[in-house]
């Protein structure tokens, strides 16, 4: 029976990952107005909607079971946090200094991981909850236990429903992210196949750069997947749905080694092929599947089957106009039609894959299932990683510190000049301050935006709707869409964020008296915060340039090693060698990250952003060719490896090694390198009789090598940039 327009808008709305997270706390922030409305008690509502509001804003995914855990925690570190608030707020000495110590502490916490640091950040933001609360009433000691009671109570009926959401739909979550995974990957796609479009001086480079961008997304996606489906297959064997979903995420971990492969510099192809089709039918049957990927994406999540039309068409064609140009028997396409061979078997693998995804419980189980599980076991683990970031070279140290600093700093400032309201000051702070000033700059101009969004919108609402009833409402309203907005549209989160604290207070009091306390906290906060990422410790992004490149290097490196060895043995995708590709992957994306992060800092802090992009673009180009060596690898072990290229890829890692650790220790690097150019002609020198796969490993590797001189020429610049600097 075909399904109503209504019900299929239902089920798209569902299938919406911000929609679950919402009507979790529409339900919350619902039942605390209604109990409220109901017991006549709206004094209550502020505290309720605050431990709301924190224990949302402390939620990470997990298993109900693990969910639940995180819970107890999370209730006990904001017990703990609101009491200490309590008792040290009529000692304003003792109380800055434990303020700037808990802040610290808590930061650092971040350096476990997302999960803690998130749970962490929450106990921040809800002891400044508690200092509002006792602001409220004047800093009297009566009634000590009230403000923590409903301020826990409030993180607890949230709480609760987190959990039993998890337990009735435990899968959703991950169903949205490997929705997520394959529609970036599709993006993806699309944008490779854009390299090959045959024209002449096309702006590849500008290209390189934007598909490294979307490489980022890619990896972000991928490594979000990964963790949710760890979440659900822990130590024990996953279920049947989840092995489902395992082998969704290996089969899009082996379409975005294909996808990022590649098997000559394009442009040298579209000047040889100018004349042909042939790279119009690659970028053709590319984009379909670009387009097939997004189809999967919206399948998964819209739990339908996923019926994939093939590229059998598309494929045939591309060969037939392979053999065309073979026939002509042009003898300066020879090498470059076998790179064109190669990537047709490539596309062809791709479009075999996406035919599997019509049926994932038919995939062969992996050979290795288990994924690396980085959060600390144990004590002792948790003091080992907390023991490597204790020092000021450390992002996460500077952070806390700062953080800490601009805590006190705040609270000096609202003892000092006494505003209305003071306490709003040290909120904006914690939310304002991030670990560097690109990300700081962002929020600070958010934050404002949407502050004065905020209060020119409730200005009029108050007047439109006087109604206390109509208020609360729009107070519900407001809190859904600051969790649905949070993370992708600050600004307007932040004028929601607004008018829920205006129309909260305003069932209680007068709201107008809030309007220029509110904007005076959120610039005094933001200014402190903007102060502190440039004076407290700057994390500069152009000031560790060189030490992110040198880790996209090093991750190379393993990389190629590891491929190397898996030629020699036979392809076996275990953990080390998917932690390999992955960490080569995540360097590339935090190298674009970096750059972004540059472009938002003052003119002489980013004058090597320049020399950043074109390492960008190199380091994508030399991942693209190791992930075409990655992608050729054969079950039979030495199958394509000649007598020589086993010492020319060592030397080739060695070599990428040296790099980085120039850049890592600020050495000099040398331009110019004879047995670096003497390998290249070497690797270059193809016998005409040598078989494809052979052919095919000396080939990418010739191409990786031909990267050595370009980058150790930005290398140079690099440092040479530094030391002017």
């Amino acid at each position: 029976m075909p399904s109503t327009p209504f019900v299929h808008t239902l089920r798209r709305l569902w299938a919406v990952d911000k929609f679950s997270y919402s009507l979790r706390v529409f339900i919350a922030l619902t039942g605390s107005m209604a109990l409220c409305w109901q017991q006549d008690r709206m004094d209550l509502l502020i505290p309720l909607f605050l431990g709301i509001i924190a224990s949302a804003l402390a939620e990470t995914d997990d298993s109900w079971q693990g969910r639940l855990t995180a819970l107890l925690v999370t209730l006990g570190c904001f017990s703990i946090a609101s009491l200490s608030v309590e008792l040290l707020f009529p000692y304003p000495w003792v109380f800055v200094g434990a303020l700037a110590l808990a802040s610290f502490g808590l930061t650092m916490l971040g350096a476990l991981g997302e999960r803690y640091a998130t749970i962490a950040s929450a106990t921040l933001i809800l002891s400044i909850y508690t200092m509002i609360g006792v602001d409220q009433r004047d800093g009297s000691p009566a009634n000590l236990w009230r403000e923590p009671v409903l301020l826990v109570a409030g993180a607890a009926w949230y709480g609760l429903l987190s959990v039993l959401w998890q337990a009735l739909f435990t899968h959703q979550p991950v169903q949205q992210s490997l929705a997520r995974v394959f529609r970036e990957l599709g993006q993806y796609l699309k944008l490779k196949s854009a390299l090959l479009e045959p024209v002449r001086h096309l702006d590849q480079e500008a290209r390189r750069l934007e598909l490294a961008r979307q490489n980022g997304q890619v990896v972000a996606a991928l490594n979000a997947a990964k963790e949710i489906i760890l979440h659900r297959v822990g130590n024990g064997r996953p279920g049947p749905k989840v092995n489902r979903y395992l082998k969704l995420y290996f089969l899009a971990q082996d379409i975005h080694e294909r996808a990022s492969s590649s098997h000559h510099p394009y442009n040298e192809l579209a000047e040889a092929f100018f004349h042909s089709d042939v790279l119009f039918r690659c970028q053709r049957l590319l984009r379909q599947q670009g387009g097939a990927c997004q189809a999967l994406g919206r399948a998964i999540r819209m739990r339908q089957p996923f019926d994939y039309l093939d590229g059998t068409q598309a494929l045939e064609d591309l060969n037939k106009s392979l053999e065309h140009l073979r026939i002509q028997s042009n003898p300066a396409w020879r090498g470059l039609l076998r790179s064109l061979n190669a990537l047709a078997r490539n596309l062809a693998t791709l479009d075999r894959l996406l035919t599997d995804a019509s049926n994932p419980d038919a995939l062969a189980e992996a050979q290795d299932a288990s994924l690396l599980d980085r959060s600390p076991q144990g004590l002792k683990d948790v003091w080992e990683r907390l023991k490597q970031h204790l020092t000021p070279t450390s992002p996460v140290f500077r952070h806390a510190l700062r953080m800490g600093l601009a805590l006190a700093t705040g609270y000096g400032v609202l003892h000092l000049i006494h505003p209305e309201q003071g306490y709003w000051i040290l909120l904006t702070t914690v939310f304002v301050c991030q670990p560097n000033f690109g990300a700081t700059r962002r929020k600070l101009v958010q934050r404002i935006a949407g502050t004065l969004l905020g209060l020119a919108l409730g200005w009029a609402l108050f007047d439109l709707f006087p109604n206390a009833l109509v208020q609360s409402a729009f107070a519900v309203v407001a809190g859904v869409i600051f969790f649905a907005t949070r993370a992708t549209r600050y600004t307007l989160a932040t004028a929601a964020i607004t008018l829920l604290v205006l129309f909260c207070f305003n069932q209680i009091g007068d709201s107008y008296g809030l309007f220029l306390p509110r904007l005076v906290d959120t610039l005094l906060g933001a200014l402190i915060a903007g102060l502190a990422v440039i004076f407290i410790l700057p994390d500069w992004q152009g000031r560790r340039l060189n030490q992110v490149v040198a880790n996209t290097l090093s991750c190379n490196a393993r990389y190629l090693r590891q491929i190397m060895q898996q030629y020699a043995s036979g392809k076996r995708d275990d953990l080390a060698y998917r932690l390999a590709r992955r960490n080569a992957h995540n360097a590339d994306a935090a190298l674009s990250t970096t750059l972004s992060n540059m472009l938002m800092e003052p003119g002489h802090f980013r004058k090597e952003a320049d020399i950043g992009f074109r390492f960008l673009v190199l380091s994508h180009t030399l991942l693209s060719y190791l992930s075409a060596l990655g992608a050729h690898r054969s079950e039979t072990p030495g199958e394509a490896l000649a007598p020589t290229v086993e010492t020319a890829a060592e030397r080739i890692a060695a070599s990428l090694d040296e790099i980085a650790g120039s850049l890592t220790e600020k050495r000099s690097v040398s331009i110019q390198c004879d047995e670096e150019d003497a390998l290249a002609r070497e690797l270059a020198q193809l016998p005409e009789d040598m078989d494809d796969r052979p052919r095919l490993v000396q080939t990418e590797l010739g191409l990786v090598c031909r990267q050595l001189g370009p980058l150790r020429t930005l290398a140079a610049h690099l440092l040479n940039e530094g030391k002017a600097g």
